[in-house]
């Protein structure tokens, strides 16, 4: 394709987003609201579409490599679940968090059509993540003496730590492949995002198969297999940028990067936090199954439960990118009522989903157990947790894409300190309560989490998104936008 081709493309996809979704006159005839919905549904699903098949693919990479490990032992698949749950899953949850920033940034920047900008804040993020990720190496190379700290079993513990030293790698392709993620869902390039992470999930398996049938290298060499797959998806998508798949936002290395640090980190940190703090809500459940009886038990029943709902919520967290793109495009384009009904149309339509997952976690209650596990006792206490599952997969349904929302429009700092509040002063103490003192066990502690934290953050921000001035939020977006380009310039 000519460069001028390409160029006329991305400027046909900018104005698409510039298109407005609601017209003035809100009494038209019901044909032409259901018009309105289809188009912003199919706009959604530009994005939604390749990012759930995007993220279910690169999630999957972990889920696999649990499953191979479940069937060499209970004690394999403890440990392993614990590095991937807890360890990986930290930061995972903390650098993508970070750079959701570019969602705010890219998204409205696109929407403005200052496309040069978008490669900047892509190099920033990287510098950004890399300096946050050696902050976060300590948590791998003492693995250990934490889990132990926490009362996990000395095996699990020792066995973890074996395996986390060896998953450090992944940490430095997820600075690295995470904006570029964003990056090219903010110009609606999210095939090349299908397509790379498909490749990098067939690989997988087949490393997998060769490492633990062939090699024979057990569960270290078992978790090994992720560095492959995770930095082979990254070196396929830095090549599709760096070869001219995106000739209008990619112009180079730039100097620029090297500019605004402070402010882009200080948007960075609010976004990892607001992230981290649910991605992580839920896993605090698996640090105190420690001093348990059965410990080992419960920590894999806990780690199946989690896998699945971490599988399942790569839809909300696609519909969660999706509404960040819509949103951003929109304020961006300074059309607030396109932003208020894309979020809408969004909700809806992820929540959807999310009762019909519900419905077959608990028709399917005493079966999902044996995807990961061939222990008749670890199947069991999968059936056991499975409503509370369930629930919670509903919940999830929503809360991710109204932080989609919050993401879109740049109030991470705000929303941190709602999930603050309502996972970690209100939730985690009630299920603590739950469970100590009504001596509920796990499944009274999960109970209390979820009613008293998720359920709590849903509704606040459900009313927050629902009663916005989204015309002056459009406003903020055109001012935002005009002071980081400036910024750049100037520098």
């Amino acid at each position: 394709m000519a460069i001028g081709e390409r160029d006329k493309d991305a400027e046909s996809v900018a104005n698409d987003a510039r298109i407005p979704l609601l017209r003035d006159d809100q009494n038209g005839s019901e044909e032409e609201k259901v018009g309105e919905i289809w188009v912003e549904t199919k706009k959604l699903w530009r994005v939604v579409g390749p990012a759930i098949f995007t993220r279910v693919t690169t999630y999957s990479i972990l889920v696999i490599t649990q499953t191979f490990a479940g069937h060499l032992g209970e004690l394999e698949l403890a440990a392993i679940s614990i590095v991937s749950n807890l360890i990986i899953s930290f930061s995972f949850g903390v650098l993508l968090g970070m750079a959701s920033a570019l969602e705010t940034l890219c998204g409205q920047a696109f929407g403005a059509k200052k496309y040069d900008m978008l490669g900047v804040y892509m190099q920033r993020s990287w510098i950004v993540l890399f300096l946050f990720s050696i902050l976060l190496l300590p948590m791998y190379l003492f693995t250990t003496p934490i889990l132990k700290l926490f009362g996990q079993p000395d095996d699990i513990a020792e066995l973890s730590g074996a395996i986390a030293v060896w998953v450090i790698p992944v940490q430095f392709a997820f600075c690295f492949i995470f904006p570029i993620n964003r990056f090219l869902q903010c110009q609606k390039k999210n095939k090349v995002l299908a397509i790379s992470s498909g490749v990098a999930l067939a690989v997988h398996v087949c490393v997998c198969w060769l490492f633990v049938y062939g090699l024979e290298l057990g569960v270290i060499g078992t978790m090994a297999t992720v560095n492959v797959s995770w930095w082979l998806n990254a070196l396929i998508l830095f090549t599709y940028i760096t070869c001219g798949g995106c000739p209008l936002t990619w112009t180079g290395f730039s100097i620029e990067a090297f500019t605004g640090l402070w402010e882009y980190a200080k948007l960075s940190i609010s976004s990892g936090i607001m992230i981290w703090l649910e991605s992580w809500y839920y896993k605090i459940l698996i640090v105190m199954t420690g001093n348990m009886e059965n410990a080992k038990i419960v920590v894999d029943a806990l780690s199946i439960c989690m896998a699945i709902n971490g599988l399942e919520l790569m839809i909300p967290f696609a519909f969660f990118a999706g509404t960040g793109v819509r949103v951003a495009n929109e304020l961006g384009a300074g059309n607030g009522k396109g932003a208020r009904f894309a979020m809408i149309v969004s909700v809806t339509q992820s929540l959807a989903i999310g009762i019909v997952f519900s419905v077959l976690i608990v028709f399917l209650h005493d079966q999902i157990g044996y995807i990961f596990s061939s222990s008749e006792t670890v199947i069991e206490a999968v059936d056991d947790l499975s409503v509370l599952l369930a629930f919670t997969i509903l919940l999830n349904s929503v809360q991710p894409v109204l932080c989609g929302v919050a993401v879109g429009s740049g109030w991470q700092s705000f929303v941190a300190y709602i999930n603050l509040g309502c996972y970690y002063v209100i939730g985690l103490p009630l299920g603590i309560v739950m469970r100590l003192v009504f001596n509920s066990g796990i499944k009274g502690m999960w109970a209390g989490m979820i009613f008293g934290g998720t359920a709590v953050q849903t509704l606040i921000l459900l009313f927050i998104t629902m009663k916005c001035d989204w015309e002056k939020e459009a406003q903020k977006a055109s001012v935002r936008v005009k002071k980081w380009s400036g910024s750049a310039t100037r520098n």
